[in-house]
């Protein structure tokens, strides 16, 4: 059992046959939010890899939770604008047209939970327009943002560029402005009490090989150290 974020399920898809045929194991994943998979992993619940932000891998590390020195980057992701398939593209590369085209819009989805819907919440701070924002905003859970653009439930969306590029109904506008950006990182861990340590381990190799490398750049990933 894996539990992972959403953002790195392409990649996963990709990689299980491989992985499949090299252990003889199925590969079973379970993608949630960080702040859900934080909860069941404190819960209790069995897993044998966890793709968690580094801060979460090395506090369950310490607790006991991760096998210590498990630890692997696997790469970081920014945050990006996408609308419909076929819908013009707004301007967004300076903070004031990110900020007029926010307001400009009727509906904007982000995934509310993970750490891209975090720092959504963070820039509407930012660029002082959380409240005249309230009504507009439509929160979606893992994985599920970039989708409700695609079936014309909101106009744009602002979430992680993986996800983006995992959702074919809809089209990257680009990224956020330098002053707004934000990079989210992921590792991936061993669960301590892991009945399927070399399995484990084994999946840990396939995800920081080459050829996985050229599927996370594919999803819009970069080296976790750049």
């Amino acid at each position: 059992m894996v539990f992972s974020s959403a953002a790195p399920r392409a990649i996963f898809r990709e990689l299980a046959p491989a992985f499949e045929r090299a252990t003889g194991h199925g590969l079973v994943i379970d993608y949630d939010f960080a702040a859900g998979l934080k909860r069941r992993i404190e819960a209790g619940d069995p897993f044998d890899v966890a793709v968690l932000p580094p801060d979460m891998a090395e506090d369950f590390m310490g607790r006991g939770k991760l096998a210590a020195g498990s630890r692997v980057d696997l790469g970081r992701t920014g945050v990006g604008v996408a609308v419909r398939k076929g819908a013009p593209k707004p301007q967004i590369g300076t903070v004031d047209a990110f900020r007029q085209v926010l307001l400009a819009a009727p509906k904007v989805a982000f995934a509310d939970g993970g750490a891209s819907g975090v720092h959504v919440n963070r820039i509407l701070a930012q660029l002082g327009i959380a409240e005249a924002m309230k009504q507009k905003l439509k929160p979606y859970p893992s994985g599920g943002a970039a989708g409700a653009v695609a079936r014309g439930e909101a106009d744009l969306v602002v979430t992680g560029l993986s996800a983006i590029l995992y959702e074919p109904g809809v089209e990257l506008v680009g990224w956020l402005p330098p002053e707004l950006q934000s990079y989210i990182v992921f590792t991936g861990s061993i669960g301590a009490a892991t009945k399927q340590a070399d399995a484990a381990r084994s999946l840990l190799t396939l995800l920081t090989s080459p050829a996985a490398a050229e599927l996370f750049k594919a999803q819009g990933f970069e080296p976790a150290s750049r």
